[in-house]
């Protein structure tokens, strides 16, 4: 009896593993989300894009099907951020940091989930949250917003090759978005679509839902409304 008893146990076991899919001592996204902040945190999670690779590090944007990490300047070689392609699985090390709103991994090391699953995620409409405390649930993840009245375009330092700060409105109320030239630069659509915007135009806007001092999404596409 003791030994099917094991065995049992044993087979629960595995059982359990096999739909987490979690790697021992790593974390689920409600055990990061509870952890206090300058605490180690361990997680596995998926590229969803990053910025420019420099000086051995590179930041990335990841998500899995619970929640969404922004891990900031991860120890990273060059040849490792090129191999950083959407949906890769990557297990990450570091501290969990939170700066001007925006909760993030700091300090962090990663490597490669050899074997492991893809998951890319589709950017969640968040339009009805803006102005919400709910929001803010959701950061870091892959969003969209629809029917957004684009109030004025900021170019950082005055011209063309760097930031580009929008200020969008929403029933009323105004945030400031960003293109963020390390992930989206002057050669990739959404900075030339820029561009072709005026005030009063009404848009679409896909991106990471960033925060600064409240919400300011990292934009990766925007268009003129149909």
């Amino acid at each position: 009896m003791k030994k099917i008893f094991a065995i049992v146990l044993a087979l629960v076991a595995f059982a359990a593993f096999a739909v987490t899919g979690m790697a021992e001592g790593v974390m689920t996204y409600a055990d990061y989300a509870a952890a206090e902040m300058d605490t180690e945190v361990v997680i596995e999670t998926y590229v969803q894009a990053h910025q420019s690779w420099w000086d051995n590090k590179v930041t990335v944007y990841t998500q899995d099907q619970d929640g969404a990490y922004f891990l900031y300047e991860l120890a990273c070689s060059e040849e490792d951020a090129a191999k950083l392609v959407p949906g890769t699985k990557i297990k990450v090390t570091g501290y969990k940091g939170q700066w001007a709103g925006e909760v993030e991994v700091m300090d962090g090391t990663f490597e490669f989930v050899e074997g492991g699953d893809t998951f890319i995620a589709e950017a969640l409409d968040v339009t009805e949250l803006l102005g919400t405390e709910e929001l803010i649930n959701h950061q870091n993840k892959f969003v969209s917003f629809k029917g957004l009245t684009l109030e004025g375009v900021e170019y950082k330092n005055g011209e063309p090759g760097d930031d580009i700060y929008l200020t969008v409105s929403y029933n009323g109320q105004s945030y400031s978005f960003c293109v963020e030239v390390y992930l989206t630069g002057p050669d990739t659509d959404v900075y030339k679509a820029v561009a072709e915007l005026q005030a009063g135009d009404v848009v679409n806007v896909e991106g990471f839902l960033y925060w600064y001092e409240g919400v300011n999404t990292h934009v990766t596409s925007i268009a003129k409304a149909e």
